[in-house]
């Protein structure tokens, strides 16, 4: 205690001058604990509100301003042995790269959670004015007191068997990706967006159609493609809560929320694809040796994961993922570490803010996420003005992972130096930095299906 607390002042003198000094002490402690607890107060909202005491500065924008750093080679165990070829990638340095991103990046699933069964809820040969048969199958989950259902909607070119799907989340629903009226609307709690419609969290039909800017479906289906998507808050609830979503499935008894090191919104998001993938393996429509895994923003970062830890995944694409997906966490360029965890508390696991402008500790980077995903194709995507996700540490990423692919004979990017705006890079390690803003444009799926066609079809 402090010396005024351990005052007892009924005990002392009733002389007149220590009754003086006796108020002005008492006054005292009374002012100091009500500015203690007023103090206190503030200090938890700040935390509460902005995750941190101190906030941070403003973002480096400026090349000029990225730290000197020095950069994991993916080629190198954490133990100092040099990967020589594609077999001691498997066997050793995959399974440590692995193990990290899983422990202290984006966090471990802590049980298992298999489909409790699935049904086709509505299902028409005659979509898109009879090119595409549409499904919208939900897939159930149970476990103890537990439920949960998400729903996949499904577009998939007619007179054609066994066709090759991407498969992505979207932001706002299924609905939201098309006009098509007899898509299903969602009941799950969503991000407002007042400006598409969204408000009291809630999906109703005035947004409808208000992402299909982002989901060319026709030119998909006149591609050869199926296109499944799946309503990412219907699998966990984009907020700082884990109280609902898929995440009490695996709460052992008292728990409330995830340990320091297990799943954070990001690998829910990616268990959530990874059980996508188990139904298209019992779905005849569905050729699953070519499932190409898509996301876009934090769904960029969800896609990146999945196809890290699934290698079913015939091959994986980020589109303007930013910070903890396709962009170097070391060069601390736009969104870093500490922002991101700030913001989005519930994205990562715990263990993933001891790196909070700390990111010299990180003994790993993104390219060696990238690196995962090898030997399978991964396009890494950027826009010219995103520099919030840094584009030119997204294509770093890239090149970096580079070495790991050439252990499997495959090519990737040939240089340090970025291609010109707008045109690509169509390897198995595949760039490209479009003008525009942060964004799924028509000229990235352009990109995206020819590459899909060189890689995976052989065209």
């Amino acid at each position: 205690m402090d010396i005024i607390s351990n005052i007892n002042f009924e005990n002392l003198s009733e002389n007149s001058t220590f009754r003086i000094r006796k108020a002005k002490l008492y006054d005292a402690y009374i002012m100091t604990t009500r500015f203690i607890i007023l103090t206190l107060a503030v200090l938890a909202i700040w935390i509460t509100i902005f995750g941190q005491i101190v906030p941070q500065k403003d973002p480096n924008y400026d090349e000029n301003n990225v730290p000197k750093f020095d950069l994991p080679d993916p080629l190198t165990t954490f133990s100092g042995k040099k990967i020589k070829n594609s077999s001691e990638w498997i066997e050793e340095r995959r399974p440590e790269l692995l193990t990290f991103f899983s422990e202290n990046v984006y966090g471990k699933v802590p049980c298992k959670i298999p489909i409790y069964q699935w049904k086709v809820v509505e299902q028409s040969g005659n979509a898109l004015d009879g090119k595409a048969c549409r499904k919208q199958v939900d897939l159930i989950f149970k476990k103890d007191n537990h439920t949960l259902r998400f729903n996949i909607l499904m577009y998939l070119p007619n007179e054609a068997e066994k066709v090759p799907v991407f498969l992505g989340y979207n932001f706002y629903g299924n609905h939201t990706i098309t006009n098509d009226t007899n898509i299903l609307i969602s009941d799950a709690w969503t991000r407002n967006d007042k400006s598409l419609g969204i408000d009291n969290h809630r999906l109703t039909e005035d947004s409808r159609g208000v992402r299909a800017n982002r989901w060319p479906v026709e030119k998909i289906i006149d591609s050869g493609y199926g296109l499944a998507t799946i309503f990412y808050c219907e699998v966990d609830p984009d907020r700082d809560d884990f109280s609902d979503g898929i995440h009490p499935f695996c709460y052992i008894e008292g728990q409330q929320c995830p340990a320091s090191d297990e799943w954070g919104s990001i690998s829910a998001w990616a268990w959530g694809l990874s059980r996508a993938m188990d139904y298209f393996e019992q779905d005849k429509d569905v050729d699953a040796s070519k499932v190409i895994v898509f996301g876009h923003s934090r769904l960029g970062k969800t896609a990146l994961w999945a196809g890290a830890q699934d290698e079913r995944f015939s091959a994986v694409i980020s589109n303007n993922s930013g910070c903890g997906g396709a962009a170097l966490s070391k060069r601390r360029f736009g969104e870093t570490i500490a922002r991101i965890n700030a913001a989005f508390p519930h994205w990562f696991c715990k263990n993933f803010r001891k790196y909070n402008d700390n990111e010299v500790a990180l003994p790993v980077d993104q390219h060696e996420l990238i690196a995962l995903i090898a030997p399978r194709p991964v396009y890494v995507a950027s826009a010219e003005k995103d520099l919030w996700a840094d584009p030119r540490g997204e294509f770093l990423t890239a090149y970096f992972a580079t070495p790991v692919y050439e252990l499997f004979g495959k090519d990737g990017i040939p240089t340090q130096e970025m291609p010109p705006v707008n045109q690509p890079i169509h390897n198995t390690v595949a760039y490209h930095i479009r003008t525009g803003e942060h964004d799924v444009t028509d000229f990235d799926w352009e990109q995206y299906i020819k590459w899909a066609d060189k890689q995976l079809l052989k065209k």
